[in-house]
């Protein structure tokens, strides 16, 4: 019996096509309410932005980024001190594209926040791990102004709306990207267990200089031209800048040991750093270093519940459209109730998510004082509500993909790997639950802020005022112990508030029934009787064509 090799042994039939060639912002209704509510002179660049975030060619950057990553080079073959990393093109062109769109400026130069996040929200769809030295850079700047002249000497080429990678004295840049230090191997996120050490060395630039001894266990984007970092002095533990070339223009001796192998965000470098006196200059007031970077670590908060929203986002709409052409048992998967149950519940936390992010973005925006306080506790909120129930949701979305979905060619195992990194970094779910509780000690008025936000929908819904009334107990006499739930009371209640408040009840009849009368374990189990229809429109990234 002979067997003709030419012969084909199969169609490849029932596969969904690659979702590419799609515009992320007219495909998202959700992000386009927010957008008209509050940031409606972006909704044309947005368009622009979402058809880019769409190309195949853009997309593929994002694989190429996470296939390559950062090699780590701290020698030349002559045995000079380099510590450059050597990053993918890909890599660089993402940066580009990101620095060129104001994503780490926009905000800081007459744009406001909502549009920022509108853009940010489509960019972070198509690759994360770049974003954490954008985010650092745009979070930087309140922290900088704690000193008028750094400021004036650096905020120029930070807010510059162009990428220059070149590892070269920051004076010979056209633009700066700044980065964040704060972790040691014996504190973790305790930052006052910290050793290094701060010495006065003089004024160097019309700037108190110290000279730093110490390391740092976790330094993201070490390529940046400068960082925020915490050390101690005589004062206590102070904040500094500390650039990677002297002011005299040689090397600053801040040594790379090593890069993280990190789970996920892979194509952005972590290292480990160790300083060998170092040049720094003093950001604020001896002693206050942790009120001074404090305001840079609530910035980066805030992104990361962006980034977390995004991840939902791009999770749900890679699911909704693999059911939209996937069969199974004579009907597509998008038909099958069970699957529609699941879809529809992906998309509804997007909503809450999305619903709470761009709350603390208009807060951001208003700079009121009534909003200041609901941001003090409101980033701290998001970031352990939002980014801890990410990485659930895209194993969920994953599994509606089935098999496909967790191969490599898929975006889903990246989604998946970078969760938990938005949730653990910049404070872990703990972290973020004892800051709530700290704020509410140190200033109850914060509290009184978010039960005044609240009540703008107070007796509007029954399964509302319940969650209210938790909260309110909760309140009254919770432990340390309970910092947990307090934090998921508290996302909880203002995500239905502020669905409550939005333009479709149907979406806050869902999140009401679903999250709060009666929540289940898992993705997929809203209760009989909603409108279904709506969330799986929603999800549906084609659903402008």
């Amino acid at each position: 019996m002979s067997f003709d090799a030419t012969h084909p042994t199969h169609e490849v039939i029932n596969q969904a096509s690659p979702l590419e060639n799609h515009n992320l912002y007219l495909g998202d209704q959700a992000l386009r309410e927010a957008v008209s509510a509050q940031a409606p002179d972006a909704d044309e660049a947005l368009v622009d932005y979402g058809a880019l975030c769409g190309l195949p060619e853009f997309i593929e950057l994002g694989f190429q980024a996470n296939a390559h990553k950062p090699v780590l080079h701290t020698h030349d073959r002559f045995g000079h001190r380099l510590d450059q990393i050597e990053f993918h093109p890909s890599y660089h062109a993402l940066m580009d594209q990101a620095y060129q769109a104001g994503l780490h400026s926009e905000p800081w130069t007459g744009g406001s926040h909502a549009a920022r996040a509108a853009k940010y929200y489509l960019h972070a769809q198509v690759e994360a791990a770049h974003g954490c030295p954008v985010t650092m850079t745009f979070a930087s700047v309140p922290t900088f102004q704690l000193n008028p002249v750094l400021a004036e000497r650096w905020l120029p080429k930070v807010l510059a709306n162009e990428y220059d990678p070149r590892n070269v004295h920051y004076n010979e840049k056209s633009a700066l990207t700044i980065g964040m230090g704060m972790t040691e191997k014996q504190g973790g996120s305790d930052v006052r267990a910290n050793t290094t050490q701060a010495t006065l060395i003089g004024e160097v630039e019309g700037c108190a200089a110290y000279s730093l001894v110490g390391h740092k266990w976790f330094l993201s984007a070490p390529m940046c031209d400068a960082f925020l970092v915490l050390a101690r002095t005589d004062k206590g533990i102070s904040c500094f800048l500390v650039p990677r070339w002297h002011p005299e223009g040689h090397k600053n001796p801040l040594e790379i040991q090593r890069l993280k192998d990190k789970m996920g965000n892979v194509a952005n470098a972590s290292s480990e750093v160790e300083f060998r006196g170092a040049l720094g200059w003093l950001v604020g007031e001896p002693g206050r270093g942790v009120p001074a970077i404090i305001q840079m670590v609530a910035m980066t908060r805030f992104d990361c519940m962006i980034g977390s929203s995004a991840g939902q986002r791009q999770a749900v709409v890679q699911a909704a459209h693999h059911a939209t052409q996937r069969e199974a048992f004579g009907k597509r998967l998008i038909d099958q109730p069970i699957m529609r149950n699941v879809i529809a519940d992906l998309q509804l936390e997007v909503e809450g998510s999305l619903a709470m992010t761009f709350r603390m973005a208009k807060a951001l925006d208003s700079g009121s004082e009534q909003d200041q306080l609901l941001l003090r506790l409101g980033t701290a909120v998001g970031k352990y509500w939002i980014c801890k129930r990410t990485a659930q949701h895209a194993y969920e979305a994953m599994e509606c993909i089935g098999g496909n979905g967790v191969m490599e060619n898929c975006i889903m195992p990246r989604l998946y790997r970078e969760a938990p990194i938005n949730a653990i970094w910049e404070g872990s779910g703990n972290i973020q639950a004892l800051d709530v509780r700290r704020a509410m000690q140190r200033s109850p008025e914060v509290v009184d802020a978010w039960m005044a936000e609240l009540l703008t929908t107070a007796n509007v819904d029954p399964r509302q005022d319940a969650i209210v009334e938790n909260l309110k107990h909760e309140l009254s006499g919770s432990d340390e112990g309970s910092a947990r739930r307090l934090a998921e009371l508290l996302g909880l209640s203002l995500q239905g508030s502020l669905l409550l408040r939005g333009d479709n009840s149907a979406i806050a009849e869902a999140f009401l029934a679903g999250r709060c009368a009666a929540p289940s374990h898992h993705f997929g189990a809203l209760p009989a009787g909603l409108k279904l229809d709506l969330l799986i429109d929603r999800a549906n990234p084609h659903v402008y064509e």
